[in-house]
C-alpha cells in the first residue's frame, strides 16, 4: 500500500518538479519504487545508491555521445559505455546502484543521441532523486514495523535447536553407537538455524535504526543483541564439542569409541548444560541450572584427572562445555 501511494504521488507532482521536462515524469514512480523497503535506513541507502549509480551512468552516456559527435563509431561509444559501466558496479560500496550504471549510460547515449542529451540527463537524474525522496518521506511518515519481537522469537528458535543438539550429542554418547552422518546432521543442522537467525537479527536490528519506534524498545535491541552474541558462542562451544568427542565416529552404524573412562559423567554434565541452554531469558531457575551445570562440569574433569586420561580432547571437551555455561550465564548478566 505504501508503495502505491509513493509511486502515485511521485507521479503526481513530477511535473512540477524544476530542471525537468513534464516527459519525462514517469521516472519519479520509478525513483519512488526502488526506495521502498521494508526498514528506513535501507530505503535511504538504496535509493543513494541508485542515484549514485544513475548519475556515474550519465557521465559515462554523455562521454559515449561526446565520441559519437567527434566522429567515432556508435557501436564502439555504446560497448565503451556498457563495458566501463558494468567495471564501476563490480565494486562492492555501489550497492543497489551497480545495475543502473551501465542502464543510465546506455539510455543517454540511445535516448539523449537522438534529441536534447542535456535535457534528458537533468530530467532523468533529477525526476528520479524526486521519486527516491518522496519513496523515503513515505516510508518517515508511516512507519515501517518493527521487527525486535520476531527476532526474540528466532533467537528462542535457535535457543531451543542448541538445547535440543547437546541432548542428541548426550544420547548419542550414552548410547555408544551411531553413524558419522547422524553426527553431522545435528551439528548441520544447528549451523543452518544459526545462519538464519543470525540474519533475521540483523535484519530486525537495521529496522530499528531511524525507525522513531525503536526509542521505546532500546532495552529489547540490547538484549537481542546479547542473546545472539551468547548463542553464537555457544553454537561454535557445541560444534568442537561434537568434533572432540566424536572425531573418529564410524561411517555406517555402528559402536563408538568412547572418549575417556568419565564417559557417564561426561553425559551428565552435556545433558546439565542442555537444561541451561534452553532456560528462557529471566527465568529465576538460571542461576540454579548454571550451578548444577557447573558442578557436573567439575566432576567430570576430576574424574578425567584421577583417571589419568586427560588427553587433548577431554580438556577441548571441559573447554567447550565451560564456554557453554559461561555464554549461558551472560545473557541475564
Amino acid at each position: 500500500m505504501k508503495v502505491a501511494l509513493a509511486c502515485g504521488l511521485a507521479l503526481h507532482f513530477a511535473p512540477l518538479v524544476p530542471f525537468a521536462a513534464d516527459e519525462y515524469s514517469y521516472y519519479a514512480p520509478l525513483g519512488a519504487l526502488v526506495s521502498m523497503y521494508p526498514t528506513l535506513m535501507r530505503s535511504v541507502r538504496t535509493g543513494l545508491q541508485t542515484l549514485a549509480g544513475v548519475a556515474i551512468g550519465i557521465l559515462l552516456g554523455t562521454g559515449g555521445l561526446a565520441l559519437v559527435y567527434a566522429g567515432g563509431p556508435a557501436l564502439l561509444a555504446l560497448a565503451l559505455v556498457v563495458g566501463i559501466g558494468v567495471l564501476v558496479g563490480a565494486f562492492r560500496w555501489m550497492g543497489a546502484g551497480r545495475d543502473w550504471i551501465a542502464m543510465a549510460g546506455m539510455f543517454v547515449l540511445l535516448i539523449g543521441g537522438g534529441g536534447d542529451p542535456d535535457e534528458f540527463s537533468v530530467s532523468y537524474l533529477v525526476t528520479l532523486a524526486f521519486g527516491v525522496i518522496v519513496g523515503v518521506a513515505i516510508n518517515l511518515l508511516i512507519v515501517p514495523p518493527l521487527h525486535l519481537t520476531y527476532a526474540g522469537r528466532r533467537l528462542s528458535d535457535l535457543r531451543d535447536t542448541a538445547a535440543r543438539s547437546l541432548q542428541d550429542l548426550a544420547d548419542l554418547l550414552e548410547r555408544g553407537e551411531g553413524p558419522q552422518d547422524e553426527i553431522d546432521g545435528i551439528v548441520s543442522s544447528l549451523r543452518r538455524t544459526a545462519s538464519a537467525v543470525s540474519d533475521d537479527v540483523l535484519d530486525a536490528d537495521e529496522s530499528a535504526r531511524g525507525n522513531p519506534r525503536s526509542r521505546r524498545h532500546r532495552e529489547e535491541r540490547r538484549i537481542n543483541d546479547r542473546r545472539l552474541r551468547a548463542l553464537e558462542r555457544t553454537v561454535f562451544a557445541i560444534r568442537s564439542l561434537s568434533d572432540a568427542l566424536f572425531r573418529d565416529a564410524p561411517a555406517d552404524e555402528g559402536e563408538l569409541t568412547p572418549p575417556e573412562p568419565a564417559q557417564p559423567t561426561l553425559v551428565s554434565a552435556i545433558r546439565a548444560c542442555a537444561d541451561l541452554v534452553a532456560a528462557p531469558v529471566g527465568d529465576e531457575q538460571t542461576e540454579d541450572l548454571a550451578n548444577a551445570a557447573q558442578e557436573a562440569l567439575d566432576q567430570y574433569l576430576a574424574e578425567v584427572r584421577e583417571s589419568g586420561a586427560a588427553d587433548a580432547d577431554a580438556v577441548t571437551v571441559g573447554f567447550c562445555l565451560r564456554r557453554i555455561i559461561d555464554s549461558a550465564r551472560s545473557v541475564d548478566a
